[in-house]
Parts: structure tokens; sequence; C-alpha cells
């Protein structure tokens, strides 16, 4: 069975949908604060070169999603899946953003909650690759239950922490 890649995921506060190319500009709005970036492998993507060329590979992977505030209907962030590997029945979650307004608090929990209980229908296994210097991000894959297991270099070459969340450790929220 292959990977959906672009699902359509509805929870009580965020929905994903596939990332559009009349996203940009949104988006854009979101990732111009540089505070979003310091701790990213690329700290300078606020400049809009810099996110253009993230947001135009982010379409051409078609496995993006854009997240939407449920009840306001805004665009807040986005995230992808990457890497499905059959054989290994793995799929990572990364590339994952949002609005400064809503860190800290159920956002990012749901977002992630969603995509794992899809990728669950069609692996075993989910892992983030998280740069090592990238503090932030490790301690909000660990409130999601995932556990670090190494390190792999990521998309770029990048040394990261690999973190993974398994479907049997799993537990929907």
């Amino acid at each position: 069975m292959s990977f959906d890649n672009q699902p359509v995921l509805n929870g009580d506060i965020v929905k994903l949908r596939p990332l559009r190319p009349g996203d940009f500009d949104h988006l854009f709005e979101v990732a111009s604060d540089p505070l979003i970036w310091t701790q990213h492998p690329d700290p300078l993507r606020y400049e809009e070169d810099r996110f253009r060329s993230f947001f135009e590979e982010s379409l051409a992977s078609g496995r993006a999603l854009t997240i939407i505030d449920a009840e306001n209907q805004q665009i807040i962030g986005s995230s992808r899946y990457h890497g499905f590997d059959a054989g290994r029945s793995e799929i990572e979650i990364g590339w994952t953003f949002l609005a400064r307004s809503y860190w800290g608090g159920k956002y990012n929990g749901q977002v992630k909650q969603l995509m794992l209980q899809h990728a669950f229908r069609y692996v075993e296994r989910v892992i983030f690759l998280v740069g090592v210097e990238n503090v932030r991000s490790q301690r909000a894959v660990e409130k999601l239950g995932a556990v670090r297991a190494g390190a792999r270099p990521d998309a770029g070459g990048r040394e990261s922490y690999l973190y993974q969340i398994t479907a049997r450790n799993f537990e929907p929220r």
C-alpha cells in the first residue's frame, strides 16, 4: 500500500490540508518572524527569497501540509512527511513551523498527533530528525512520546538526532 502523502486531517483546534501555491503569502507572513528560525538549519529563512526556496521545495515534495487554525481559519504554519520507506515501514515527519503565537500550547501537539495517526495506517515507525542544537524541537518531539534512538544525517546532510515513535508505543490523545 502506498503512503497518502497529502491527506486532509481535522482536529478540534487545527486542520491540515495539502500545501497549495496560493498559500505562499499567508505562510510567508508567518515565516517572516526571525525568532521562528533561530534554531533551524537556515536561520535566515525569514527572508523572502530564502523562504520562497523553502516553500517551492515544500510544494515540489508533494508531501507538505498547510496548518490552519480551526477556529478562525487562518493559516498558522506548515509541516510535511518525508522519506517513506516501505521496506523499513518508516516515514519521517518534519519541516514544521508555527506562528509564535501558537507556540507552547496544544497546537503543535495536535498537528503531530493527527500526522502520527495518519502515518500509523501505513508504517510501524515514524522518525523525526532534529538538529543537535535545536533544543526547542527536541523537547517538542519528546512531549509527543518520541525517544531518541541515535543520530543520522538529515535530508540536507546535517548531523541530526534521530527520534522515533513506533505504532505499538503510540498513544493517541
